[in-house]
């Protein structure tokens, strides 16, 4: 029988035989090794060195200009059975799949060298964590994907341990978006991507590993892998409360992660820990809580609209040893995005900026950097066991109608605000402004399996014994008639969160509606903020005869994964139909107002 390596080695070398490399290198993670390949890729060009007297250690790199993001209609989800796959993903057959993406991948890095990538997503000795190995021809993925995940020796020595690993091979092949494909085969824990150097197609720790493949994976064991942050609340008497949080794009996950305290609580002692900003996997722990690691070791951000207005803890964390990639260089060679002072000189294609070409920085331009860099990072994100989750928020871009804050009920009644949970589109997004996009959990581009299955497997933590964290759902982007946000967001989140951390605590007694539980008069800690009154109303305002058209809407999108809704989720939001029904009287705002 094959030792645990030989398995390794003998599908590096099937994978060597279709594409031919002229070489084979297995990366080791080492300071020496990443210094040799930003060498060779700025004598090749694929790196352009920035100013190392203001960014030491920084430099950018330009990808094809049809090569900027992720490829959701080209992302396939290969199950065996069809109907696995569900509505919310693209299937193909896995042998029609298998034939179709090795014809591109026959002889494909020939002249080229092949790296071997053994990583790591999670602390290198948590039983939590899970190993891959990435095969790709792109010395900017073995870069980036070294600050991203724990990757080398360690993780290679742990994949010989345990024999267990992901397999994912990779190659840029031509960068033709006719010639383009991100396949994902659950079964058989292997990935194929092959077409684009992008992060999210090319990562392949990232969202195809982290997400679409441990999704199934924790679905089989027992835990959740989620698209969520982690942040840890300290307050002044030295306790810490851990929020894992999941948000759409364009909703400030980022910014949640390394929120900074409004000054009245910096004052008092008040502190917040970053654990992750983008990936969470939940594991239940012998005492029944949930327990959190974040798989990655890096943040992947988006870089504008990261400013040291919206997000000083990013700007700190990308000065120094950072990959930029897209964005647009200053005079003096700084990068640059919208949003930062000074000027750009040269656009994300590297030619003079020129504002009728459009934006100087490329609007899904990236950085990526090591957790570590963050000065709000916390040691905890090493921690073994993970760190125990006290509440999970959903949240999603709703200009009315969804409140402030909301409590769920129950467990069952939490599983159905992230399901329901959504974003209306901005002028951001192609096509219509304002129509409401469903994003059940924000999982919908990164669910690697049939929604109505992922709904049950969620319902599925609701045991004897359990100790689940208590369920919220945030809109900070509610809308006043004005059309101006209600709510200032950013750093006084916290007041929000820390409402959150009174209920878990049971300091907090709430007000019951038919939509769940909201912050009783005087529960939300307003000292040093500028609140009209009426405007802190409106935010908390329930409007009775929307809500059930909104509620009706919600079932109208759980019966789009019928057969598989679970009939328990169904019967959820029947009975918040019924309690709606139940209560419509006067809204809260007109009842205290008689």
């Amino acid at each position: 029988m094959a030792s645990k390596l030989e398995a390794l080695e003998q599908w590096v070398n099937q994978a060597a035989a279709l594409t031919r490399p002229a070489r084979i290198h297995w990366c080791d993670g080492s300071d020496a090794e990443y210094q040799a390949l930003v060498q060779q890729m700025l004598a090749d060009g694929t790196l352009i060195e920035l100013n190392q007297q203001t960014h030491p250690g920084c430099y950018l790199h330009r990808s094809h200009p049809t090569d900027v993001a992720r490829v959701e209609h080209l992302t396939l989800v290969c199950h065996p059975n069809r109907e696995d796959a569900g509505p919310n993903n693209h299937w193909m057959d896995p042998a029609e799949a298998h034939a179709k993406i090795d014809a591109l991948f026959d002889g494909c890095m020939e002249g080229r060298t092949m790296y071997v990538i053994p990583y790591c997503m999670g602390p290198i000795d948590s039983p939590l964590a899970r190993c891959g190995v990435e095969i790709t021809d792109s010395p900017y993925v073995v870069a980036n994907m070294r600050i991203m995940t724990r990757m080398g020796a360690a993780a290679q020595a742990r994949i010989e341990r345990e024999g267990t690993f992901v397999k994912g091979l990779h190659s840029i092949g031509e960068l033709d978006p006719e010639r383009r494909w991100i396949m994902h085969f659950p079964a058989e824990f292997s990935i194929k991507s092959y077409g684009s150097g992008y992060g999210g197609n090319a990562l392949l720790g990232k969202k195809c590993h982290a997400l679409r493949i441990a999704s199934n994976q924790a679905r089989t064991e027992g835990w959740l892998a989620e698209h969520m942050l982690i942040v840890g609340i300290e307050n002044p008497r030295g306790e810490t409360h851990y929020v894992a949080a999941a948000f759409p794009s364009a909703c400030g996950k980022t910014n949640l992660s390394m929120l900074i305290p409004p000054e009245g609580y910096r004052r008092d002692g008040w502190k917040v820990w970053t654990i992750g900003d983008d990936i969470c996997w939940m594991h239940p722990g012998a005492d029944g809580r949930l327990y959190a690691i974040n798989p990655e070791a890096g943040f992947f951000g988006v870089a504008p609209g990261t400013s040291d207005a919206t997000n000083h803890n990013a700007m700190r964390s990308i000065s120094h040893d950072t990959i930029f990639t897209n964005v647009a260089v200053t005079a003096d060679n700084q990068p640059w995005w919208e949003g930062l002072p000074g000027a750009p000189v040269t656009d994300w294609q590297g030619r003079p900026y020129d504002p009728a070409n459009g934006p100087a920085a490329h609007p899904n331009s990236r950085f990526t950097v090591s957790a570590k860099q963050c000065p709000t990072w916390s040691e905890t994100a090493e921690a073994a066991q993970g760190v125990p989750i006290s509440a999970i928020v959903f949240g999603g871009r709703r200009p009315s109608l969804l409140p402030l804050v909301m409590e769920a009920r129950d467990w069952s009644h939490g599983v159905l605000m992230g399901a329901a949970m959504g974003s209306e589109t901005t002028a951001a997004a192609t096509g219509a402004v304002g129509v409401l996009r469903r994003d059940s959990m924000a999982m919908k581009p990164f669910c690697g399996y049939h929604y109505g299955d992922y709904f049950a497997h969620w319902l599925s933590f609701d045991r004897p014994g359990a100790k689940l964290p208590k369920v919220f759902h945030v809109n900070w982007f509610r809308k006043g008639a004005d059309g101006k946000f209600l709510w200032p967001g950013f750093g006084d989140n916290l007041r929000v969160l820390e409402w959150m951390i009174d209920r878990a605590e049971g300091r907090a007694s709430g007000a019951e509606t038919p939509i769940g539980i909201l912050p009783d008069e005087g529960e939300l800690k307003l000292d040093g903020l500028r609140l009209e009154r009426a405007r802190l109303e409106e935010l908390l305002e329930v409007d009775n005869a929307s809500w059930q058209a909104e509620l009706s809407a919600i079932g109208d999108y759980l019966a789009s994964f019928a057969p598989r809704l679970p009939e328990r989720l169904r019967r959820e939001q029947q009975r918040v139909v019924q309690a709606l029904e139940d209560d419509a009287g006067p809204s809260r705002r007109e009842a205290a107002a008689s």
